[in-house]
């Protein structure tokens, strides 16, 4: 179909983050958190699962590969809740699942609040990066949540008016944490960053927009304002550093995102200023691949057609069929290949019964992408 050469990065087969956590990891955290384990002894025990995870993705044949996002708990856990100073989380629904009308039947709401003006906490993922660049020829990918987290769960009423009666200098010092971040990366030697933007295709559902409404934020306000924020945080890049930003609808089928990028594909694609766009497409909750027409030239779309969550191993057909359509929309050189997501976003998500599947969905990516792109 092409003979043009992989990009480097973004890769013609990409991981998304995180993977499955074996289950001595999982107990061990557990462990940890009970108060049974000391810290040293977690991070040992972290280190031996991230080298044989690193060895999966490398078997396969992956030349870009994470850590699996294996010290950390949830996703958003690598820098908006600790390396961030000013946030507090407030868990809204005490007693875990609740039915909800408007919103579906969801897990406890974690909302973090604004109580004192945000300052880089220091380095959060420097380290665990050097451990990742240490056991690996390949190259290094790490992730961080988007900047639009907070004020997206949040709202203004959970951001202090008396810390930031104007909130622009909330954006602006958020964004400076972002940038220190992002430069004490660099300094660990990363040149491949992956942002996780989790608010801006809810802003197309319209459950989501009601109950914006009702809090006094306009969705197409806030697409504007999101989208200046991902372009400020990816400005301050350090040389050699690429950025792809994630656009994830959560794993939670029942009240997230249940659109398509349809509504805000325009501004996504032309107004962020970002070159390399994961998108999900394992399901008919993610619509067509129509959206894709506005994706301008120079720009690289990282299809997630296999699914991380479902048990079925995708064909080589379905997916070179697939990668066939969304080309009929945008030049087959500007995509690659994908799961929609991350295998496991949270650490008591995984199952160890489903490391064979993870492992052979990956390799089936590789087989795709070698097949559609080879020269």
């Amino acid at each position: 179909m092409s003979d043009s050469t992989p990009h480097n990065p973004p890769f013609r087969a990409e991981h998304i983050g995180s993977l499955v956590r074996p289950a001595k990891l999982v107990d061990a955290r557990r462990a940890f958190e009970a108060g049974r384990l000391d810290a040293p002894s977690l991070r040992a025990i972290e280190d031996d699962a991230i080298r044989e995870v690193i060895k999966l993705q490398e078997d396969v044949g992956l030349e870009v590969v994470t850590d699996g996002e294996f010290r950390r708990s949830s996703y958003s856990d690598s820098f908006t809740v600790q390396g961030i100073k000013g946030i507090s989380i407030e868990m809204t629904d005490a007693n875990g699942f609740k039915a909800d009308a408007k919103a579906g039947h969801r897990m406890a709401r974690r909302i973090p609040r604004v109580v004192s003006k945000l300052e880089w906490a220091g380095p959060q993922n420097a380290e665990d990066f050097k451990f990742l660049n240490s056991v690996t020829k390949k190259v290094g990918k790490i992730t961080l949540p988007g900047p639009a987290y907070v004020h997206y769960r949040a709202g203004r009423e959970n951001i202090s008016k008396q810390v930031y009666p104007d909130i622009d200098n909330f954006w602006s010092d958020l964004v400076t944490a972002y940038h220190k971040e992002m430069k004490s990366l660099r300094d660990a030697g990363c040149t491949y960053l992956q942002i996780d933007e989790t608010s801006l295709v809810k802003l197309g559902d319209p459950r989501v927009r009601e109950l914006l409404k009702e809090r006094g934020d306009d969705w197409q306000d806030l697409l504007k304002l999101y989208i200046d924020a991902c372009n400020a945080v990816a400005e301050g890049a350090p040389e050699g550093m690429t950025i792809g930003i994630h656009i994830c609808r959560s794993q939670d089928k029942s009240w997230q995102a249940d659109i398509g990028y349809d509504p805000i594909a325009d501004a996504l694609f032309n107004q962020m200023e970002i070159d390399t766009y994961f998108l999900e497409y394992d399901n008919p909750r993610s619509g067509t691949f129509d959206p894709l027409r506005f994706v301008p030239k120079g720009k690289m779309v990282v299809l997630g057609l296999l699914g991380s969550r479902t048990a079925e191993l995708e064909s080589v057909e379905l997916l070179k069929r697939r990668i066939d359509e969304a080309a009929k929309l945008v030049d087959i050189d500007q995509l690659a290949l994908s799961p929609h997501c991350g295998f496991s976003t949270g650490i008591f998500m995984s199952k160890e019964d489903s490391i064979q599947l993870e492992k052979a969905k990956l390799a089936r990516m590789i087989e795709v992408t070698r097949q559609v792109w080879s020269n």
